[in-house]
């Protein structure tokens, strides 16, 4: 595995660049999980790990799509050009997720969005190719990746319904329960908000001033309790009653 010359890491950082570490995150990734051992270093022997600075882009749409990424720490925002030059903020990934991976199905072979980092990121890149011929070649990983892509679409559906026929609270208390992990817990929940809030409230369409406004209510209304970057989920039926309230 090949590694751009980059700035002196700090230790933590280090560990997660090791090779079993970068062997995890690629099995974390739900399409690429049932990849063969010798599948698995095949990609690692043709990836390399790249970083960027606050700010940098890593692709802009448009943009031949030869590599696919994964976020090994740091956080990365999509966007989306319009037509009139106006740029939406579609979401935000972490750790462990992928990067251009849509492009994979894409007819015209160009990433379908741009890519920027929010702060320091790291990126593990893997070349498309390899990535597309793995999945050819297996087709429990091609319908595990078509599945992924049909929620992504469901979502990107659901972000537009809300976007032009709901509220902003509706907005908001959408996106807290989309990270709610499956099932239904029994006691608080926790979601940690690792990205600036004023790229939040431009994924939700809001400014940020609405944004602090709204969790704050949602604060004084006793479903949720927020702690610097940690959001508590203290009452969901809470949460869903708001949203209809508002709605």
């Amino acid at each position: 595995m090949s590694t751009d010359t980059v700035p002196a890491l700090s230790s933590s950082t280090e560990l997660l660049c090791r090779p079993r570490q970068l062997r995890e995150l690629v099995r974390g990734v739900p399409w690429l999980r049932d990849l063969e051992n010798d599948q698995l270093e095949a990609l690692l022997a043709d990836a390399g790990v790249r970083t960027l600075k606050s700010r940098d882009w890593l692709f802009r749409q448009d943009e031949p799509a030869s590599r696919v990424y994964i976020v090994i720490s740091g956080v990365v925002r999509l966007v989306r050009s319009a037509g009139d030059g106006r740029m939406a903020t579609i979401r935000c990934v972490e750790r462990g997720g992928p990067l251009g991976e849509m492009s994979m199905v894409s007819n015209r072979g160009v990433y379908l969005y741009s890519s920027e980092a929010l702060r320091r990121t790291q990126v593990l890149d893997i070349p498309a190719a390899r990535c597309r011929a793995f999945m050819d070649r297996q087709p429990a990983c091609r319908a595990e990746f078509m599945s992924r892509l049909a929620m992504e679409l469901t979502e990107r559906l659901e972000d537009m319904a809300l976007l032009t026929q709901a509220d902003a609270m509706s907005r908001l208390v959408s996106f807290i329960l989309r990270q709610l992990p499956a099932g239904r817990a029994k006691g608080p929940q926790v979601i940690r908000l690792t990205i600036p809030k004023r790229w939040l409230a431009a994924q939700l369409a809001m400014t940020p001033e609405t944004l602090s406004r709204l969790l704050a209510r949602l604060r004084e209304e006793g479903a949720v309790h927020i702690d610097r970057q940690r959001l508590v989920v203290l009452d969901e039926r809470r949460l869903r009653d708001l949203m209809l309230a508002d709605d």
